[in-house]
């Protein structure tokens, strides 16, 4: 699941949004949040980082895109699959851009635009993050029966070996 999203300018590293999807349950959010600060920071000072990447971090794995001159950051469980998660970076960056794309660069203050998070991820992307939770159940599922399937198949072969020579020797 989505824990934390954040938004951020790559030139000067400037916050500007931020949100807590599901924080509640997030120990530590504070420690998280200067992790994502200090990759904000280092960023910023041109590290040639990929435009795509994803790092572990104790329980949660960040992952985040960059376009644009913007880095969009989103910290989730270990199990959440990294397609979904990027899915949802991919859509978070279309919204923001469509809403504020011509005002980045503007942008004078730490997190100018809260509003975001407040109006617009709160409502709509944290139903679309419940949906992804769902996409990822389900891919879960499908990974463990294929996983599982060929064993389940020569048991019940071998069982059934057994009961038929069982029955008729």
């Amino acid at each position: 699941m989505v824990k934390l999203t954040m938004i951020a300018r790559v030139t000067d590293g400037l916050p500007l949004v931020e949100g807590l999807d599901d924080g509640r349950d997030v120990p530590d959010a504070d420690f998280f949040k200067q992790q994502v600060k200090a990759l904000f920071k280092n960023l910023s000072r041109g590290q040639n980082e990929p435009s795509r990447m994803s790092i572990e971090t104790g329980p949660y794995i960040f992952h985040y895109i960059i376009e644009g001159r913007v880095c969009y950051l989103t910290m989730c469980d270990r199990a959440y699959p990294k397609k979904l998660a990027f899915q949802y970076l991919e859509d978070l960056k279309n919204e923001f851009e469509r809403l504020y794309g011509n005002q980045i660069e503007t942008a004078g203050r730490p997190y100018a635009f809260i509003k975001f998070e407040v109006s617009q991820m709160s409502s709509r992307l944290t139903s679309e993050s419940r949906i992804y939770a769902d996409k990822a159940k389900d891919l879960n599922r499908q990974a463990l029966i294929r996983k599982w399937a060929p064993v389940a198949v020569v048991l019940g072969v071998v069982f059934l070996l057994l009961w038929v020579r069982n029955k008729f020797w």
